[in-house]
Formats: C-alpha cells, structure tokens, sequence
C-alpha cells in the first residue's frame, strides 16, 4: 500500500536487512538446536529493540511479513505504521519550516519597522541624520574639475544612483557625464538663436534643470520660456512643454512620481505631468520674477521669489499657499531639507534657516561669505546657490567670493555653524549633494547664472566634485535627532 505523504527532506531509512534474504512462510521461524524458535523483532519505534521469545511455534502470536537473514529476523512495517510514522515527520517539518519562517519574518518585520519609523518621521520633517560632526574638509588633490562647457555653468543634477551628473550651461548645451570616470558619455549641442524649428535642443541660456527620482526623466528650462523633456538614459529629447510667458528658472519633480514643478519670470508656477505629456494646472502668488524651485515627496513646492522678498510654500491639494519673509535683497536660491525645513540665499549675502511653520527665519547668517569693495562702499558677497544633504544635519553656500561653504544645522535647526570651506575660483551657480552623501558638486563659472553684471576673467568654467570625508562613527553616538 502506497503512502500518500510526501517528504521534501532526504527518504526516511527503511529497517535495514542484514544478510542474504530468502522468502518464508507467515508464521515459521528457524529453530535452534534445542528446538526452539527465537525470533529477533525489530520495529520502527524505541520499545521495538525489546527481545521477544517464544517456546513454541503454537505460542507464537500473529506477526506482520518477516524476512530471513543469514543472522537475525527483521520485521517490516504494517501499512498503518508506516503512514503514522511519516504523518509524524511530515508534521516536524511543518513545525520546523513555519518556526524559520517565524523568525525570518521577525527579522524582516523589524527592519520594516525601522525604515517605516525614518519615512515617517521623514514625513514629519523630524528625521535629521547628525553626520555634519564627522565631516572634514578634503585635500585640494581630491577635488576632481570635469570641463566640456564653454560657457558658465549654470544649472546640474545628479542621479539618484549617484552615477552620473547633468549639467548645462549658458552655450545652450547639456553633458551627461560619469561620476566614477569623469568622462562624457552624451552630449547635447546648444543651438543658435533663429535656429529653434530645426535644432533639436536649446538656443537660449538654459537656467534650470531637474531629474526623475527614478531616472527616467530629465527637464530642462531656458530663456526662451521653454521646458524640454529628455530620456536620461541616451539624451534622447522626447518632447518639450510651452505656456510660461517668461524664462523658465525652476524645475523639480516629486519626489517617487513623474509630476513636474517649474517656475518662471512669469511670476507663476506650473505642474505638468510628464508621462502623459499634458499640463495640469498654473499658481499665481509671486509678486516679482521666480528665481529658484524645489520639492520633496509631498504634494507641495517651495519658491523662491526674487525681489519681492518672498518664500512661498505651495500646497497643490489644497490650493493654497504659505508666504515667508526674512530676506532683505533679491532671495535667489531655495532647498528643502526635509519636509519641514529649508534653507535660502539673497543678493544680500545671507543665508537662512527656515521652517514651514514659522513666518520668520529660524536662524540668519548676514554676511555668510563676506564682502568685497572699497572700505566704506563694502558689498556682501551674493548667496548664488544652496545645497542641503536631504534629512540631515548639513548644507551649503555657494557665491562668488572663491569659496563653497558647509555649514552644521544645529539640533532642532536652532541655528548655523560654519565647518569649512572648500576654494573654488568663479560664481558658484549650482550646488547639489550626492544622495549617498559622498560628494559635493558645484557648477561654476565666469558670470553669475542669472545676468552679467560682472565677471571673473580668471575663473574657469567647470563641474568641481568635491570627496566630502568623514572620520569613522562612533557606535555610541546617535545617529540622528528626532
């Protein structure tokens, strides 16, 4: 009789037989020379190592099909015997493979529980990674300067992977380049002006660019009020959008979709959806040209509001907006932190600390890279560009005074301090921070991205990727802040 349990592990061992085995009747065992019968009983259990004995073939009791050995009688199993012996190993290794499973799933559910913890408190703009302790500043040796373009740089990104980095320029032209390398892997040629129905690609300075945290998508915005849609992967342009009725100076996708926030002279901002190549929707608020955008994973964009001394936060769902003031020049630059914080930069020289909640500054720093001039008639150095290493505790400043500078948030973003600078010759016109952290890079050039109100002949345009190093952690020290 078969069974009907199937074992995944290695076959049970069967009672083995010992000796050349011949068939014997039921019931017969060989006698001795005294003329009695002993029979050696082996069953499948414990209590079946006893010795059983029997005086005569009359007394013997009914016993399940034996086989003869040249040395001993062994019994087999009973059908029922066998199917209660791998029922039972059937079900220890159901035991077995669900307690396995128990403590796998233990395991994955407490780093499910860890990365749910840091999403939410992400989402509640409480998460700050406390890494800017250990930063140092690099060696002048291991900053790599990447040159393709012939104009000022004035806008990059980088790659959520942090395997490549976008740039653009005032040549109209973008280079997608390799991190590892350092070597241009496309390029995009910038056309000249009254060439725009047969170039395929910008003729006019391009001011901004974004790419899809996926990388899939990459958009770029000019001076002649449009945004072009590219694929990452080959620079191949697969369309561009119209409807700004001015520079495009800010874009940003959202963080984990493919919707689309840019911003213009216009003084509006616009969504658009990328997939589905169409315009969604446009936001008035701004009282002067928008200078800078960007956005995280909520529903929601930040601006920057040039000369009408403003940072506007954008709640698209709600259709409403939240309006801060702090700056006292033309504020140029914007970067969330997280979801709750941000920081921005003004032709005034300062840099400031923001939170979504407070109509004020949480913390200015006048003068963050100094001033330049006769004494008496001293300018502060403008604020071109900020940078923030999402959910942490660092940021930086970029100007014109041949210097980005790195600053430490304070705990609760309290405040600002300087922990280095790292010497770059030219206008800092774009800062973005690896997503692993590792590097800084920073697009420079002869001019400031926005004009041409003075230019520094012995600056050289180029992409500085700048090692941030770190000092080894020390395991009894919090991670992060909360």
């Amino acid at each position: 009789m078969s069974s009907s349990f199937f074992i995944k592990t290695k076959q049970n061992p069967k009672l083995v037989k010992k000796g050349k085995n011949t068939d014997v009747p039921k019931r017969k065992a060989d006698k001795d020379s005294g003329g009695k019968s002993k029979v050696r009983a082996k069953k499948p259990s414990s209590k079946y190592n006893e010795e059983i004995s029997s005086d005569s073939e009359a007394e013997s009791h009914e016993v399940p099909k034996k086989r003869q050995t040249n040395e001993e009688y062994e019994y087999d199993e009973t059908p029922q015997e066998k199917k209660l012996r791998l029922a039972k190993l059937y079900l220890d290794q159901l035991r077995e493979e669900e307690e396995k499973k128990v403590e796998e799933d233990s395991f994955e559910t407490d780093l499910i529980a860890g990365r749910l913890q840091e999403e939410v408190l992400e989402q509640k703009g409480k998460l700050q990674r406390l890494i800017a302790k250990d930063l140092r500043p690099p060696d002048a040796a291991e900053i790599r300067v990447l040159r393709g373009h012939k104009l000022p740089i004035t806008c990059l990104v980088i790659s959520s992977d942090d395997k490549y980095i976008f740039s653009a320029a005032k040549d109209c032209s973008i280079i997608k380049w390799d991190v590892e390398s350092g070597k241009k892997l496309h390029t995009v040629p910038g056309g000249r002006k009254g060439t725009e129905e047969r170039h395929v690609g910008h003729t006019a300075h391009i001011l901004c660019m974004a790419i899809s945290s996926d990388g899939k998508y990459l958009a770029t915005g000019d001076m002649n009020k449009l945004i072009m849609i590219w694929e990452a992967d080959t620079c191949k342009h697969l369309y561009k959008f119209t409807g700004h009725k001015g520079p495009v100076s800010g874009l940003s996708f959202r963080k984990g979709t493919h919707d689309l926030y840019s911003a213009s002279h216009d003084r509006s901002v616009k969504v658009w959806n990328v997939v589905e190549n169409a315009y969604v929707e446009t936001l008035f608020g701004h009282q002067d040209a928008i200078t800078g955008l960007d956005s995280l994973s909520r529903e929601r964009c930040v601006t920057a509001g040039g000369r009408d001394g403003s940072v506007r936060v954008w709640k698209i769902a709600e259709e409403s907006q939240l309006v801060f003031h702090g700056h006292e020049g033309s504020i140029d630059c914007v970067q969330l932190i997280n979801e709750e914080h941000m920081i921005t930069g003004a032709d005034d020289g300062s840099v400031c600390l923001w939170s979504v909640n407070k109509k004020k500054p949480l913390c200015k720093v006048k003068q963050a890279h100094g001033c330049h001039g006769d004494t008496g008639l001293e300018q502060p150095h403008w604020v071109a560009s900020v940078a923030a290493l999402q959910n942490s505790d660092t940021v930086a400043s970029g100007s014109h005074n041949s210097q980005v500078q790195l600053w430490k948030c304070e705990q609760n973003f309290r405040g600002l301090q300087p922990l280095f600078s790292v010497p770059v010759s030219g206008f800092v016109n774009s800062l973005k921070f690896s997503s692993s952290g590792q590097f800084l890079v920073a697009g420079v050039g002869q001019e400031h991205r926005l004009g041409r109100w003075w230019r520094i002949k012995e600056a050289r345009n180029g992409i500085y990727v700048i090692p941030l190093k770190r000092k080894p952690p020390n395991p009894e020290e919090p991670k992060m802040a909360q």
